[in-house]
């Protein structure tokens, strides 16, 4: 139960975080009531499938527990399927990929340090990111077999998190004292989930009776 209540409260301090970006989308005052209220719309819409996405993956999280227990731990499997299977649906997008590797090929060139190659700088990004992704998800399947998938949960969460601070510092973005508590939030939920105080706890308590005799 303590968990789940530190699982809570860093939901808590991340709907605060998040809810206090939000009204600096509708502040704009170069945009008009109606392109301010469309892009409030659009906001709403992206919260509601990063959350739609967080719930689904808990809930893979789960499902892939349970597999692990029947079948062996297996994370370069899991991982292979759960992105060799949606590719087929990449068909439907065929032709706004194709549109934007166009746009890439436009951009402006970019030498790569070290190999001395140089590349429109949209396709070094582009793999600069599937490269960083890589490494986090291949983290992020190894952890499901090594740890419940509260977990794991709780990981992706944290990381989602600090991709939301590092962007509003990023561009600058006002830190508010809202956006202090809520990161409190998140840090008190975190040390309750990982029972820091309970380690702390049990390291200054005095030896018992029987080490005394020892």
């Amino acid at each position: 139960m303590f968990k789940y209540m530190s699982i809570a409260l860093v939901s808590v301090g991340i709907f605060i975080c998040t809810s206090m970006s939000a009204k600096q989308v509708t502040s704009q005052s170069s945009l008009s009531e109606s392109d301010g209220f469309q892009a409030f719309a659009w906001w709403l819409l992206g919260i509601g499938a990063l959350t739609f996405a967080l719930l689904m993956s808990a809930r893979m999280g789960i499902f892939q527990e349970t597999l692990y227990k029947q079948f062996g731990k297996h994370s370069k499997e899991a991982l292979f399927y759960n992105h060799a299977l949606p590719l087929p649906g990449f068909i439907f997008l065929a032709s706004d990929i194709y549109n934007h590797a166009v746009l890439f090929n436009k951009s402006e060139s970019y030498q790569v340090p070290v190999v001395g190659v140089t590349v429109p700088v949209m396709w070094f990004y582009l793999l600069m990111n599937v490269a960083t992704q890589y490494v986090c998800i291949r983290g992020v399947f190894i952890l499901t077999t090594e740890c419940a998938s509260l977990t794991v949960t709780l990981v992706v969460t944290l990381r989602k998190f600090v991709s939301l601070i590092v962007s509003i510092l990023y561009f600058q973005n006002p830190f508010t004292l809202w956006h202090w508590l809520g990161t409190m939030c998140v840090f008190v939920g975190t040390l309750m989930y990982t029972e820091v105080w309970n380690s702390l706890g049990t390291a200054k308590s005095p030896p018992g009776k029987e080490d005394k005799k020892n």
